[in-house]
Order: C-alpha cells, then structure tokens, then sequence
C-alpha cells in the first residue's frame, strides 16, 4: 500500500526524501495497531502514467487546466484554478449550514490509509492536508458535475438551486470541454467514495445521494464516450466502481469477464446433459476389462515423454487401425453369440480416446494459465484500401465495442460508430493506460485502437469509414483521423480478446483466400523479391549470347550448326 510515504516532512510537497522520523514512528504504530484488514484489500487503482506512453504523447495525460487529487495539485501553472475550487467549496458550505466542512475533513482523516491505498505513487502530505485536498477537489467535482446537468436540464427539483450561477459556467464550452479532458485523465483522479461521502452529507440519505450521483455521472460518460450507442447501457454498480475514469471504462467497455462466465456455465449445463445420457446408456459397474485399461494407460500416461508411448498412441489412433477395428466390430454385432464383445471393445478405445484428450486438456490448461501474447500474425490486418478490393463491405453498428464481427459468408466487417473529436484522443489513451495498469484483465480497448490503428494506413481509409458512417469526423481533415489512429499504436503490453481476435483471424483468412492476393504475394517473393538474381541471370545470358555472336562472326556458324542444310529443307 501507498501509504508509507505520509511520514515525510511536510516541508518538502513534492516527491523528496526528508524524512521526519517523529512522523514515521507514528505512523508505523498507528499502522500496526490499526485493524485494517478490509483497507488493505483495496487494490491500487490510481496510477501514474507508464513512461513508455507518457513520452509517445505527454499533454494527453497532464492536465492543463485544472488538477484533482494529490499528483498535480501543486504544479504553478494549475494554480489559477485553485480559487474557483475554493469558492465552489464555500458555495457547497452555504448549501449545507448545519454541517461543517471540517466535520467532513474529520470524516476523511478517518480513512486516510484507505485513501492511500487507491493511489500508486506515494502521497508526501500529511494526513490533514490530504483531507482538506479531498474536500476541495470533491466539492469542485460535484459542482461541475451539475453543469454538465444544467447544460441538458437534468437537475433534479430537490437539489438547491444555483442555476443562475451553473448556468453561466455551462454556457462557456470551450473551458467545460477543457476540463472534461483534464477529469478524466489517469493521474487526475480521486477515489469515488470520497464523493460519495461529501454528497451524503447534503442528502438526507445514502441511497438518495448515490442516485443522484449514478445519474450525474451515467450523463457525463455519454458525453465522454467517443462510441454512440444505443439507449441501452451496462449496469454499473457505483460501489465497485474506483473513480470517474473506472466509471467511464465500465459504461464504455464490455465486461468480458461475466459474459465468459455464462458462457462457461452454459458449457457446464451442456456437459452435465451430455454426462446424464453417457450415464443412462452405461449404467453398469465398469468391467474387469475397463479397469485393466485404465491401469494400462496410467501407466503408459508415465511414460509419455518416451518414444514408445508416443509409437503406441500413434499406433493405436491411427486411421488404418481405426477402420480395421471398427470392420470387426460392424461384423461381431452382427452375429448373436459374438454381439457381447462389441461393448468391451468400444469401452477399450473409448477409455484410450478420453485418456488422450484428458491430458491434452491438462496440457493445454497448463498452457493456458501462462497466457502468451498474441503473435504478429494476430496482430496485423488488412488496411480499408485492402479489403475493399477483395470485396468485403463496412458496416456500422451502434451497440459498442462488443458489437464487432466478421461475416465471412457475406465478407461483411461489423464496426461501432465512433465520433472522433479532440477530446476522443485523451479519453482513449487514458482508457488504455488505465487498461495496461491494472493486473490479468483482458485488455478489451487496447485491442480495439490495435484493430483500428491497423486498417486504417492512410487518409484514405479514413475517408472510406466516414463515408460509410463508421467514423464521425469532427476534426479538421481526414488526414488528423488516420494520424490519430495511427499516433496510438504504443502500447505496454497485448492480452488476447477472444472476440476481436477470431475477426482479425475471420478477416485474415478471407483476405489471404483471395486469388488476387495469393497472385500479388506469389510475384512479390518470387518476382519482385528475387530480382537480384534475376538480373544476374539475365546478365549471364546476355553475355552469352555476345559470346555466341563473336563466335559466329569468327567461324562459320552455318557449317558449325548445319543451318544451310535446314534452309535448303525448309525451301523445299
């Protein structure tokens, strides 16, 4: 946990090492002695910005205009904005007169270690300095977040008015658009609960206070998310949610992981149906002969790194021995007396067969829990321009992410509508940062800018998905699309997405099954790619037919190669 650092000296605000050593003792103590066993399992949900994606674009993660939390709050050039977070603070306080703000400072001091944990970095302040920087921040969040409310007339009749005010913040665009960017960046986040607790002071209830704050902020991710989607959003639970970037990534991206969850489950369902009737047809105790396969195989299952159990298995689950099997069997079920071995022999090769995909499974699970990056041939895919001269037609759909497919019947690639504006660049890439940082979630975003960055090569491409209604274009050209695209190719590591990866791999195989594209490939290795020695053997056979032609004109080359008997028989 990030806490360690609250010990340093006050002195020094930014990342030093004073040390006060009163400070550390108490807070080693206090530590120790603290029960803080449901703290501790906060994860760490605030990060800084990997370095690798820091540098490829810097002002997309660094705020510029105003600074939430403890990583830029004492940057000088975000100073101008610290007097409206303190008057949005005082006009909070005169909302609440029977509650004051240093009953809500008490309040967080209380869980100061748990604020702690949410971030990454060590935080060098103090405890009461921490407290009043989340009572600040909170407040000026809440009130922006009624501005994006007033601005579509979602304020609710029970909440105390300041519409004059509000109003007027609304109006002015051009700075809401600039702190849209700068609150949902990465490092400028506070933890949710923080918000949560400042609105339950001004509600008369919990529940009533998170309604208004799912709706506030279900507004504020519609405005953000670069998707258009339907009237048909994820259901967000605000207690699982960290702070407003999580909340957006939530309502953006798909939860991969409860849909492989009912996939699974579906498949248990499936399998125990299939068990049932494997259990109604043989409900007999399992023969002597069953049993002895089992031991034979356990054995040989100990030798399967020898070349003997290898030669066995494919001796046994060859085809050959197969259909010579399965003749005698067709022939014993014929005869009466004999019909009583057909089970045994089935239960033979049946025992052998489910040994072999046991362990395959068990191979391929243990295989599977090391999970490898995608290789380059996963990776890569035809640009627009490419894919459109083999035939495959561009779809839009308006249900997100999760809605991409390849049809290969049809050659028909399924794509979300995405607006593209300024703000699409930074609300992408922090998403992805924030992807990258957490620990074995798949990275759903990050595959997506993958795809995207990778049918998209030229302005031109651009040009083709906005004329099919794909990508909404905002910017000024369709040349700063495709440098945006393409400006998003950095990444700190790859995770396989099983549904983005089967149409990369559908696209793929469609587009290489193209004789126009096995034609152009053919030329380009063994044309194009070899014509250094095709020259050189070009240049061999001119030089010998210079040879050839000195010769001729040296020695009679009609006497040499009889070409005066040829003529005289071609005249005749």
């Amino acid at each position: 946990m990030s806490a360690h650092s609250s010990f340093r000296s006050s002195a020094d605000p930014g990342f030093g090492f004073n040390i006060d050593e009163g400070r550390w003792v108490a807070y080693v103590r206090r530590t120790l002695e603290e029960e803080l066993e449901e703290d501790t399992q906060i994860p760490v949900s605030i990060f800084i910005v990997p370095k690798t994606l820091l540098l490829s674009a810097p002002d997309s993660y660094i705020p510029k205009e105003v600074a939430l939390g403890p990583y830029h709050c004492f940057r000088p050039e975000l100073y101008d904005m610290e007097k409206y977070k303190l008057a949005a603070a005082q006009r909070y306080q005169r909302e609440t007169p029977n509650k004051k703000l240093q009953n809500l400072v008490d309040q967080y001091l209380k869980f100061e270690l748990k604020i702690r944990a949410y971030y990454h970095k060590p935080l060098n302040f103090s405890g009461e300095t921490l407290a009043w920087m989340m009572v600040v921040d909170a407040s000026f969040l809440f009130e922006f977040l009624q501005v994006c409310a007033v601005g579509k007339g979602k304020v609710p009749a029970n909440v105390p008015s300041r519409m004059s005010h509000l109003v007027e913040l609304a109006a002015n665009k051009a700075a809401n658009n600039a702190i849209f960017r700068d609150l949902i960046m990465l490092e400028n986040q506070i933890p949710l609960f923080v918000l949560r607790e400042l609105l339950e002071f001004q509600f008369s209830s919990i529940e009533l206070a998170d309604d208004w704050l799912l709706s506030m902020l279900i507004g504020l991710s519609k405005d953000l998310s670069p998707f258009k989607m339907v009237e048909k959003f994820p259901k967000i639970q605000l207690m699982e949610c960290t702070h407003l970037l999580d909340f957006a990534y939530r309502f953006i991206v798909p939860n991969l992981e409860e849909q492989s969850l009912d996939h699974h489950i579906a498949e248990i369902e499936e399998d125990g149906e299939s068990k049932e009737g494997e259990k109604d047809s043989f409900t007999g105790e399992p023969s002597y002969l069953k049993r002895l396969v089992d031991e034979v195989w356990n054995i040989l299952s100990k030798l399967e790194k020898g070349l003997l159990c290898q030669w066995i298995k494919c001796i046994i689950f060859s085809k050959p021995l197969k259909v010579v099997v399965k003749l005698p069997c067709t022939i014993i079920s014929k005869v009466p007396v004999l019909k009583m071995l057909k089970q045994p022999l089935e239960q033979v090769f049946s025992a052998l067969h489910k040994g072999v995909e046991k362990k395959e499974d068990e191979d391929s699970d243990s295989k599977g829990n090391k999970e490898e990056p995608p290789s380059i041939e996963e990776i890569s895919i035809p640009s627009v321009s490419d894919l459109v001269e083999v035939g495959v037609c561009f779809v839009p759909t308006n249900e997100g992410i999760q809605s991409i497919n390849f049809d290969i019947k049809t050659a028909t690639l399924y794509l979300p509508i995405i607006c593209v504006d300024v703000s699409s660049d930074i609300v992408l890439r922090n998403m992805v940062a924030y992807e990258a940082c957490r620990v074995s979630r798949p990275m759903v975003l990050t595959r997506y800018t993958e795809l995207m960055n990778g049918i998209i090569d030229t302005e031109k491409d651009a040009s083709f998905l906005r004329d099919k209604g794909i990508i909404i274009n905002r910017l000024k050209s369709d040349k700063e699309v495709a440098d945006l695209w393409n400006g998003m190719s950095k990444s700190i590591r790859l995770t396989k997405v099983s549904f983005i990866d089967e149409v990369i791999v559908d696209v793929n195989k469609y587009y290489n099954g193209r004789w126009k594209v096995k034609f152009g490939k053919f030329m380009k290795k063994y044309v194009f790619g070899s014509w250094q020695i095709l020259t050189f053997l070009a240049a061999i056979m001119l030089l010998l037919l210079m040879c050839l032609q000195a010769f001729c004109q040296v020695y009679s080359c009609r006497r040499i190669f009889l070409i005066k008997a040829l003529e005289a028989a071609v005249n005749d």
